[in-house]
């Protein structure tokens, strides 16, 4: 059989992406549409099916992704050169109800820690976080060398550093604490050492404070100005830490215990055509069991509202997520920039045009489920179901607030390609087959065999058992390659 070249993802779609590259000329059978390209369309970009007038909409996903900026002939290339955004500024939302339950699949399980609070942990680590920059080589110094501490049950021993925890006012300095506090608690940390300078303005007291109850057994801090040699100290504390934390065991637990952040970045044209999808069956696979999940990157929602916000349990949070939104949005115009200054120069050579584009392509990995609970940066998921969580669409920034909201791995999926990690196990989920087999000491899981024919359903079941492979101790590319970094969000708005 030959391979199908393109797909019209949706029946009111007047373009079509291309599966792999098209040659000029070549003729084209897209459903009951037949095309022949006027010009070489490259891999994950898109070819008109029709003629499209000057200013008419180019729809995508069955969603208006911009517009003509010229007249388009069938079979042409669309994408900068003749493609324009719709978007400007806030608008104001209508909610039309669209929630539809998913029918209940039975439990699956993986082998966990579960915490004393009924949380599950995946790993069960030693983290080590400071509360001020001045002390990040002196965290770094202490992860290195008390690796020797590390016992048959415990994971790993990390330290997270980040420039920030003093001269901070305001907001700006309760977003520091509030983020941190929320990785201290984090069901992947089995024990925690907390390290202050001594003179910062996140002081001790402070962060007591924004912890809340906790256990002093898995929680300890160290003050280096006041410890005679705070290596000895916190040497000591590791070792207290590390006793501790090798009480947990493995233990077979059911998939409802888990929490998975939702992320896409170094996206290209087949981002939302074949990862983004995949993730989606995943999520719907495992909120059908009970499980939660985590959809960030707010500013890669603008375009796609009207696949997400009727999607919303109630008026109510359909009245939060459109805050969240809008509220993003007068970040960006309260700095004086436009809301759409995005796709990134790479996304754009992969096929994405406009950030609607984008935006309809990023979050299909939210699948179909509804919407149970919006978050503000730096809190917890307390409902099960799917979750919108505030947050930037920077990489390593998003995924650290899906981490400190509780995902215990993060799905990754990208069509370009990237080695960072997060505090967490980062599954890096490939769009195209030759990416996955160019980096595959980044990449974890191919979803590129969805161009090539393997159906969606399929693939999200390969990858929910990934899911629990990696759940029960199997080890990312980001764990192998020791990436795991922080970064916290500046400037935002703390909602």
């Amino acid at each position: 059989m030959d391979r199908i070249k393109a797909v019209r993802i949706a029946a009111e779609d007047n373009v079509a992406v291309a599966l792999t590259k098209i040659d000029t000329g070549e003729c084209l059978q897209v459903g009951d549409v037949e095309v022949t390209a006027c010009e070489e369309i490259p891999q994950g970009h898109k070819i008109a099916l029709q003629s499209v007038a000057e200013n008419e909409n180019i729809i995508k996903y069955g969603y208006p992704i911009g517009h003509a900026a010229q007249d388009i002939s069938p079979g042409c290339w669309v994408h900068t050169h003749n493609l324009r955004t719709n978007l400007k500024g806030e608008i104001e939302y209508v909610y039309h109800p669209a929630v539809h339950d998913l029918p209940e699949q039975p439990a699956r399980e993986f082998a966990g820690y579960l915490r004393p609070d009924g949380r599950a942990g995946i790993r069960n680590e030693i983290w080590i976080i400071p509360t001020v920059g001045c002390v990040n080589d002196v965290v770094l110094k202490l992860a290195r060398d008390n690796q020797d501490l590390l016992g048959e049950h415990i994971d790993g021993i990390h330290a997270f550093t980040h420039p920030f925890g003093c001269s901070q006012t305001g907001a700006d300095h309760a977003q520091t604490r509030k983020l941190l506090a929320a990785l201290v608690n984090h069901p992947n940390a089995g024990g925690v050492l907390v390290v202050h300078l001594g003179c910062e303005n996140c002081t001790h007291e402070q962060f007591v404070e924004e912890l809340g109850a906790f256990d002093p057994e898995r929680v300890r801090f160290l003050n280096c100005q006041q410890a005679e040699d705070e290596l000895v100290a916190g040497r000591q504390l590791l070792q207290e830490l590390t006793a501790y934390a090798s009480r947990f065991r493995r233990q077979s637990l059911p998939a409802s215990k888990l929490v998975v952040g939702l992320k896409c970045g170094a996206s290209d044209g087949l981002s939302g055509i074949t990862a983004n999808p995949t993730v989606g069956r995943f999520s719907d696979l495992l909120l059908s069991q009970g499980g939660s999940t985590i959809l960030t990157e707010v500013p890669e929602m603008f375009g796609a509202e009207g696949i997400l916000l009727g999607r919303c349990r109630n008026r109510q949070l359909f009245d939060k997520a459109a805050a969240m939104l809008n509220g993003f949005k007068d970040y960006f115009l309260s700095h004086h920039e436009v809301v759409y200054d995005n796709p990134s120069p790479g996304n754009k050579q992969g096929g994405i045009t406009t950030l609607e584009d984008k935006s309809c392509g990023c979050v299909q990995k939210g699948g179909t489920a509804p919407i149970e609970d919006v978050l503000g940066y730096g809190e917890q998921v307390k409902k099960q179901g799917l979750n919108l969580l505030y947050g930037p669409g920077n990489d390593l920034v998003s995924s650290t607030a899906l981490a400190a909201a509780g995902a215990a791995l993060i799905l990754f999926t990208t069509g370009r390609g990237t080695p960072f990690g997060s505090p967490v196990p980062t599954v890096k989920i490939a769009t195209n087959s030759r990416l996955a087999q160019h980096k595959p000491h980044w990449i974890d899981f191919n979803a590129g065999t969805v161009a090539e024919g393997e159906a969606l359903d399929t693939a999200g079941g390969r990858l929910l058992d990934k899911v629990l492979q990696v759940a029960g101790g199997e080890l990312t590319c980001n764990e192998k390659n020791g990436y795991r970094q922080i970064s916290i969000f500046k400037d935002g708005v703390v909602l």
